[in-house]
């Protein structure tokens, strides 16, 4: 399929960081995996609004990687510094797929521990795993054992009932002592492995940031990560007087301009654009180079539909996309359009306000 094909920049000003050295700082700002949204064109995307956080695949099962018939690994070199989420539960199976991720040039393999969707618990991995933490160190173990880069585990603080404190530093515990994990990216709710959807599992059980904060005392030399229900830059400097990082999962999709300061004020670096109407005509490139290559403008777009929230002329330009994006032969024209759509003022606006 043309949208598999991995396509490395031309575009005369390089995007992507030096990346050595740079994976422990990436981790101070990340974007979370998700499933049906953090693919390729996504990415690229949100690399265009920082430059320094670390980005995240969807979740890729091993079954996936070894018997799929698509290039499940496929990115854009401009993405890195990059992860890539595994789901699974065998050792070796993990292993050989961490080995393909390595060899295909992804700087981290993260870990699934804290999907609960039956499907994936059917398949015996998820947060289901985490009331096998003998298991997961043994997993952690195999990868770490077959790839020189990193490897992380993102999980929840409990499932079901097991929610004790004990239960949660129990699990870090084996995992780093006998796996050999160094980094968590910790959602701060529990999984309720049933009666309870994905999405209900994003927002009802309570988050409990200070039990994360804990897991930092306790185990000062792990790197902690923490995520859910983040929602601003403002809200992760404060996490970050407590954890080594922070995760933004769904605010970074739809409403990516979140992002926008990220690399000045998380980073104390530079902001890539400085105007809202430069981010979109940045894309415009890999757009037309996309297109050319059988990619539909509607697989891109649908990930820019949030970047205009709360600026005068949003939801015309959503509605624009959403309604001509598919079309047969729509290209770049559409983009153009809808951008003609928001105000002047709002394309100009300083993305600093």
């Amino acid at each position: 399929m043309h949208d598999n094909i991995v396509q490395t920049s031309t575009w005369s000003t390089p995007l992507a960081p030096a990346i050595s050295g740079v994976l422990p700082a990436a981790r101070r700002l990340s974007v979370a995996p998700m499933l049906d949204w953090t693919d390729r064109h996504c990415r690229y995307f949100l690399r265009l609004l920082t430059r320094h956080a670390l980005l995240y695949t969807e979740m890729v099962t091993t079954g996936a990687l070894l018997y799929g018939k698509g290039d499940y690994l496929a990115f854009n070199e401009d993405e890195h510094p990059l992860a890539l989420q595994l789901g699974g539960s065998e050792p070796a199976a993990l292993a050989q797929c961490a080995l393909m991720a390595e060899q295909r040039g992804y700087n981290e393999i993260n870990f699934n521990v804290g999907c609960p969707s039956d499907r994936v618990q059917n398949g015996q991995f998820g947060a289901c795993l985490m009331a096998e933490r003998q298991r997961v160190a043994e997993c952690i173990d195999a990868m770490r054992t077959a790839v020189s880069i990193p490897v992380t585990v993102k999980t929840r603080i409990g499932i079901d009932n097991q929610d004790s404190y004990e239960f949660l530093s129990e699990f870090i515990q084996t995992v780093a002592e006998r796996g050999g994990c160094d980094t968590f990216i910790i959602h701060a709710r529990k999984a309720w492995l049933s009666g309870l959807s994905p999405k209900e599992n994003r927002e009802i059980p309570p988050l409990d940031y200070p039990r994360v904060y804990q897991l930092k005392r306790d185990f000062p030399a792990l790197t902690l990560v923490i995520n859910g229900g983040i929602k601003s830059l403002d809200e992760a400097l404060v996490h970050l007087e407590q954890v080594d990082g922070v995760m933004i999962g769904r605010e970074a999709y739809q409403n990516p301009g979140v992002l926008a300061q990220a690399d000045s004020r998380i980073f104390g670096g530079v902001d890539p654009f400085g105007q809202m109407s430069g981010v979109v005509l940045a894309m415009l490139p890999y757009i037309e180079r996309e297109l050319a290559q059988g990619t539909y403008l509607g697989h891109i777009t649908r990930h820019m539909l949030g970047l205009f929230q709360g600026i005068p002329g949003a939801r015309q330009w959503r509605r624009h996309l959403s309604e001509n994006a598919h079309k047969p032969g729509a290209d770049i024209k559409v983009v153009e359009q809808a951008l003609a759509k928001v105000s002047g003022r709002a394309l100009t606006a300083d993305l600093t306000n």
